[in-house]
């Protein structure tokens, strides 16, 4: 995978504040243009008192959800946690694991936000718009923004919206009385075809298995250590 864009990652708090906003003008959401026949799951875990994370990506057939590759990276953590810029914490080991995969993914979904965060400039917005692949993120929790709960049914939802009521995302119930989750597109999508991808992708569980099967790999990955 060629990467399009690239910039520092170990960066004082002002300078990470000036990449997000300069990636802002980059960031294109509208419909999809392709078909889509395979989607990459994207999560990382993290070993605090090692000053370590365990990036992993596994990439899947559209819509039968089988397994293509999959791959991790363990790598130092350099950035600190600050609320509103992960993907600078996670940003250089997600890098190296995409780079990592034969094929190119027609779509990234990823365990956090698009759109649906203060700047707009979540870590499936960021990394969507590095490599200029559309992207989804499909968040456990809320970072931002408003909204009425869902219906209780699998496949109910109701619309996100930011400080000045503009639609940044769906709260959507991917199982029948469980938690939502919460979808906001990245780059090179738009709202309501992430929600139906998310809603594809979702098999059994609460978590769409792109993510869910990211999720565990990376926890598999951190266990070897």
């Amino acid at each position: 995978m060629q990467q399009k864009i690239k910039h520092n990652w170990n960066v004082h708090l002002c300078a990470a504040r000036k990449i997000q906003d300069n990636l802002k003008e980059k960031t294109k959401i509208q419909p999809l243009t392709k078909e889509i026949h395979t989607v990459c799951g994207i999560d990382t875990a993290f070993d605090i008192k090692e000053s370590l994370c365990f990036t992993a990506v596994v990439l899947l057939a559209y819509p039968e959800m089988e397994i293509v590759e999959e791959f991790y990276v363990v790598d130092s953590l350099q950035f600190p946690y600050i609320p509103g810029y992960l993907t600078f914490r996670e940003g250089p080991s997600i890098v190296k694991a995409l780079k990592k995969l034969a094929s190119k993914p027609d779509i990234l979904m990823f365990d956090g936000q698009g759109i649906a965060h203060p700047r707009q400039m979540g870590i499936a917005t960021h990394i969507g718009v590095l490599f200029d692949i559309p992207s989804i993120g499909s968040a456990k929790s809320r970072l931002c923004g408003c909204y009425i709960p869902p219906g209780t049914k699998k496949g109910d939802y109701s619309p996100l919206f930011d400080k000045k009521h503009k639609k940044i995302g769906i709260v959507l119930r991917t199982r029948d009385n469980v938690k939502p989750v919460f979808v906001s597109p990245g780059h090179l999508i738009d709202i309501e075809t992430s929600m139906e991808i998310v809603l594809k992708s979702t098999i059994k569980y609460r978590l769409p298995e792109p993510t869910r099967l990211a999720d565990k790999l990376s926890k598999k990955a951190k266990k070897l250590l």
